[in-house]
């Protein structure tokens, strides 16, 4: 990745900026739990001065009764089943792919009618529960990102290689972005965008507000989602690029400014159409890469200072996207919190932290449980406006160990990964009693175990809906090649 380049500009991407400077205040007050004989601690922001920040904050009021802010917290959609036992519904091999290659088969989305999945150099609908082939789009190379986002009628969007990858040539580089309409299984358009006579190579893509958006090394640019119409692209020796988007309810873009060695990263709020900032909340110079894992509330990580136990993340910054201003810093250790961020490249992808009710809920790290070999965790729930723990906690129960997946409403979908003689179990955590309800149980035959504990929630894509339990790789290598059959998709379904 070229190093970023000098900073004096804000300005850049073909987008006005509205940037501020302020001075943030703030002190660090140390409050201990202890959950399942581990003790976490966390920094709440009440005053005094804060480091890793250059924007102005404050701290918001807030209860304690774990119903997200007062009130009770929004019902969910999923329905629980009568029967919760699940069965294989169908499985999809692992494609073949040339020996010493690995191809990026990310990508998976589900409508009324389909699941939806990137195969190699291919997007494929599947009958949701017969597994039958509904559409295929071809595409020249493999798909190398895909938007988490789709519209309410199905529209997304993806970046691909403009070629297959060869051993002499393992990256054509991620260079085309096209829109999907996943209901009518086709391509909408496909556009590229370049930069001082170079095409961008674009790291991440997202959709909001009827905008496609990519960011990369090189900047960021953005489409119509509709039509393809481009709204904004990168110029020529800016100072400050944007390295990629968040979307959802609304679209935030990560600026990076500054030199190599030490750059500042500007977390924006933007228009969609125009890409004119609506707001601004600048991280401390020196953290490199940023995710964002809500986009509204507006909720962002980091990876502040150097850390042997964390991956991506060490703190959350609650910002008030309105503003522009912090409204607390909640500090996430590794050797704690299992939380994962891949925001070097990938500004949405993150593992074990969900954002919803005015809480962040954060997967713990695993520490023995019962009987001689057992591990377990817990999901613990921190308040966004005052950055303490709610005391909410939801127990994995021996030998399990369970990740946050997203919010149903006010509550949370979690996936429980079993010990060697379990199937994995999906469940709804009530966001304001914090009881959980049994959605959806594995086989525990050993030959459906293994396919499904090969796809980690680390790693893998998992998505559930209504009694339906998706989980796919996202990588495609030569093991797909060998006797020990490997799976892109497993899918499984309950009776009730």
């Amino acid at each position: 990745m070229p190093p970023p380049p000098h900073p004096t500009a804000p300005n850049g991407g073909g987008r006005k900026s509205n940037t501020t400077l302020a001075v943030l205040v703030a002190s660090a007050v140390v409050i201990a739990l202890i959950v399942g004989g581990v003790w976490y601690s966390q920094s709440g922001d009440e005053g005094g001065k804060d480091d890793t920040a250059s924007s102005s904050g404050g701290t918001g009021g807030g209860d304690d009764d774990g119903t997200g802010g007062g009130g009770s917290v929004p019902a969910g959609s999923e329905k629980v089943p009568a029967d919760a036992s699940s069965q294989v519904l169908f499985q999809v091999p692992s494609p073949k792919v040339e020996d010493d290659t690995t191809v990026v088969v990310s990508g998976s989305w589900l409508t009324d009618k389909a699941y939806v999945k990137s195969g190699v150099a291919e997007i494929v609908g599947y009958d949701r529960d017969k597994g039958t082939e509904l559409w295929k789009i071809p595409l020249p190379g493999p798909v190398c990102q895909a938007s988490k986002h789709a519209t309410e009628d199905h529209l997304t969007a993806i970046a691909f290689e403009p070629a297959m990858p060869t051993k002499a040539k393992p990256s054509n580089g991620c260079t085309q972005i096209a829109a999907l309409d996943l209901d009518a299984g086709k391509k909408l358009w496909t556009k590229t965008a370049e930069v001082g006579g170079q095409p961008i190579r674009f790291d991440n893509i997202t959709v909001s507000g009827g905008t496609v958006a990519a960011g990369g090394s090189s900047g960021g640019a953005a489409f119509d989602l509709e039509s393809g119409k481009p709204l904004w692209i990168p110029k020529a020796n800016e100072d400050c690029r944007d390295a990629g988007y968040a979307g959802g309810e609304k679209l935030v873009a990560v600026r990076r400014c500054g030199s190599y060695d030490s750059p500042q990263l500007h977390i924006q709020t933007i228009d969609p159409k125009s890409g004119k900032v609506n707001s601004e909340y600048k991280l401390a110079e020196g953290v490199e890469y940023a995710s964002v894992l809500s986009t509204e509330p507006l909720v962002v990580a980091a990876e502040v200072g150097e850390s042997q136990d964390a991956i991506g993340i060490t703190d959350v910054f609650s910002i008030d996207n309105a503003t522009g201003k912090l409204r607390i810093r909640i500090s996430v250790p590794g050797d704690q919190f299992e939380a994962r961020c891949s925001g070097v490249t990938r500004i949405e992808s993150c593992t074990g932290i969900v954002v919803g009710n005015d809480r962040l809920y954060v997967e713990t790290q695993e520490h023995d449980g019962g009987g001689e070999y057992g591990r377990t965790n817990e999901i613990v729930a921190f308040d966004l406006a005052t950055g303490k723990q709610t005391g909410q906690r939801a127990d994995a129960g021996d030998r399990y160990t369970i990740t946050p997946l997203r919010m149903d409403g006010g509550n949370i979908i979690a996936y429980k990964r079993p010990p060697y003689d379990k199937g994995g179990q999906i469940v709804s955590i009530d966001g304001g009693t914090f009881k959980e309800t049994k959605l959806l149980e594995n086989p525990s035959v050993k030959t459906v175990r293994d396919v499904e504990t090969r796809m980690s929630p680390q790693y893998s894509e998992l998505l559930y809906s209504q009694g339906h339990l998706y989980m796919s790789s996202v990588y495609a290598s030569e093991l797909g090649n060998t006797a020990d059959k490997r799976y892109l998709v497993i899918a499984f379904g309950t009776n009730g």
